[in-house]
């Protein structure tokens, strides 16, 4: 069955890209929309991957007793320039991952790829343009521009969304309680997002 056969948009957006007229993820950040439906993403990103980070139990005391309810970390990417994080709870293991994919696709940014690392010079985007950090909770993240070859010197969290994001060479340094996922995770998309900011001396790595 297919979703795309029985989405009605509800924004103007989703208007334009049911009808055709905006046919690419680029023309939609760089004519400033905001991405409210997940079926935008589907439509314009139909190779999108996703990776499950983190499933947590959330407990919760009510009146009623004490309520448990899973917690779920999720990335998406399309190993080429575009990846989102989204957190969703529910009962249901299924249904957490469900709505975390969902959230995950409506937070989906652009990342900006260059070689910015002094060692290599080959011009290709395989790594990042300049060093950016990011930063949630307790936990700041520097990623650094890798020479081609090198892969992705990272943990498992940071490696994955790295990966879907089509970063393949990078170094990664990390403070605070990188032990909790959620916080780490939306760290390094924090980093990633600050690949388009405005580039000064300061961010090239040396």
């Amino acid at each position: 069955m297919s979703t795309e056969k029985e989405w009605t948009p509800r924004t103007k957006l989703g208007r334009l890209v049911l009808e055709g007229k905006i046919v690419s993820m680029e023309e939609v950040f760089t004519q400033g929309y905001r991405i409210q439906e997940f079926e935008i993403v589907d439509r314009l990103l139909p190779n999108l991957k996703q990776e499950v980070l983190d499933i947590g139990i959330v407990q919760k005391q009510t009146d009623a007793g004490e309520q448990s309810r899973f917690r779920v970390i999720v990335a998406v990417g399309n190993e080429d320039g575009y990846v989102g994080i989204g957190s969703g709870k529910a009962k249901q293991v299924r249904v957490a991952i469900e709505k975390a994919t969902m959230y995950a696709k409506l937070n989906i940014i652009p990342v900006l790829r260059g070689c910015g690392s002094w060692e290599c010079g080959c011009g290709k985007p395989h790594s990042l343009p300049f060093k950016v950090s990011g930063k949630c909770g307790s936990v700041r993240i520097e990623l650094i521009p890798g020479p081609r070859g090198l892969g992705i010197v990272a943990n498992r969290v940071a490696s994955t969304i790295l990966k879907l994001a089509g970063v393949k060479d990078c170094w990664s340094r990390s403070y605070g309680s990188t032990s909790t996922t959620s916080s780490l995770a939306f760290a390094v998309y924090d980093a990633l997002k600050n690949t388009y900011k405005i580039v000064t001396p300061e961010d090239w790595v040396r």
